[in-house]
């Protein structure tokens, strides 16, 4: 049986979408590859294949053994530019960083990108496209799912929000690039609705804009909640106290929140983002500004027909990004690379 290993540190840091991506596959592989393929988890073994999750030092040294690492698979979750609006680090912190990551990225055999915008700007870093491939992320039907009218009374009554309530939620890390002081404002404007934001500051003080949005995170609106970063074993209940997941992010990467918002039976409404025209067209509604974010969530509260073609929309998402569709995808992917 072929070896494949996994190398990762991505559940060190809770409340990452990175986390929730390794995990989804790590079970994918568990449940439904296990006769297929000898999976370890960060070991060194010598295998056929070395998954790398994330990019931690001692997991780069590790490249260097290459005849027992086989053929090395990076997955590519972010790029430096991306970093830029959501880490606060000193100029040459930075830089130094920034070259490593490109650095660690060329180390690899083959690039998984997650979200197809990537691979363009990979080849600008120098990278051969020929040796980055489009996987999109998944989320499993099993963790995330629509629970029944009387389940979704009783978690609204828990956390305190009438059964009628028209309820948003937001979900990531607490950052500007999150479009937080948006989905703050908008909250504001919409005094009659609940806003609920699942998600903190992963990483402390050093998060982009951290002094601003930690006072807003401690004395919020008397509408808005914030909860915390949530374990990912409870975001399900999150997610099914809400109507609609609202994520105004002005730069984003391929949110693990969007496709747990679809599963778990909600409408989506994100900013016009580019990025995600290619991979969501269809799926979600879009606004570019607090004034558009309110009259689409208005229009949602009052209008049942429309709220109803949003959760349709977001129900073809969730099936297309299935875990289901995306298990073929990844054998073929493996398998390809075993046959060389």
């Amino acid at each position: 049986m072929n070896r494949i290993t996994m190398l990762s540190s991505a559940e060190k840091v809770k409340g990452q979408g990175v986390a929730s991506a390794y995990r989804e596959l790590i079970n994918l592989m568990t449940m439904h590859h296990a006769d297929k393929y000898d999976m370890a988890i960060n070991t060194y073994r010598k295998s056929e294949i070395t998954h790398y999750h994330t990019i931690d030092f001692r997991f780069f040294l590790s490249t260097f053994a290459k005849k027992r690492r086989g053929v090395m698979v990076g997955y590519v979750h972010f790029l430096p530019e991306t970093l830029d609006e959501s880490l606060k680090l000193p100029w040459i912190a930075k830089k130094i960083f920034y070259k490593y990551v490109i650095l660690f990225y060329k180390r690899m055999d083959v690039l998984v990108v997650v979200n197809p915008s990537f691979i363009p700007q990979l080849v600008a870093y120098g990278i051969p496209e020929e040796k980055i491939k489009y996987i999109p992320n998944f989320v499993s039907a099993s963790t995330f799912y629509p629970m029944s009218i009387d389940e979704k009374r009783a978690l609204r009554k828990k956390h305190g929000i009438a059964p009628d309530a028209f309820v948003a939620i937001g979900v990531g890390q607490v950052q500007h690039r999150k479009g937080v002081l948006d989905f703050i404002e908008v909250a504001k404007q919409l005094p009659e609705m609940q806003f609920i934001w699942a998600g903190g500051f992963s990483f402390g003080k050093i998060t982009a804009g951290y002094k601003e949005l930690k006072e807003i995170y401690d004395h919020p609106p008397a509408n808005v909640q914030f909860p915390g970063i949530v374990e990912r074993v409870d975001m399900n209940t999150y997610y099914n106290i809400a109507d609609v997941l609202f994520l105004p992010s002005f730069n984003e990467l391929f949110p693990m929140a969007i496709l747990e918002g679809m599963s778990s039976g909600l409408s989506v409404l994100l900013r016009d983002l580019e990025l995600y025209e290619g991979i969501l067209a269809g799926n979600y509604i879009e606004a570019s500004d607090v004034a558009g974010f309110k009259a689409q969530l208005e229009r949602m509260a009052t209008d049942g027909a429309y709220l109803e073609v949003a959760k349709e929309g977001a129900k073809k998402g969730a099936a297309y990004y299935s875990e289901a569709r995306l298990t073929g995808l990844w054998q073929e992917f493996y398998d390809g690379l075993l046959k060389g």
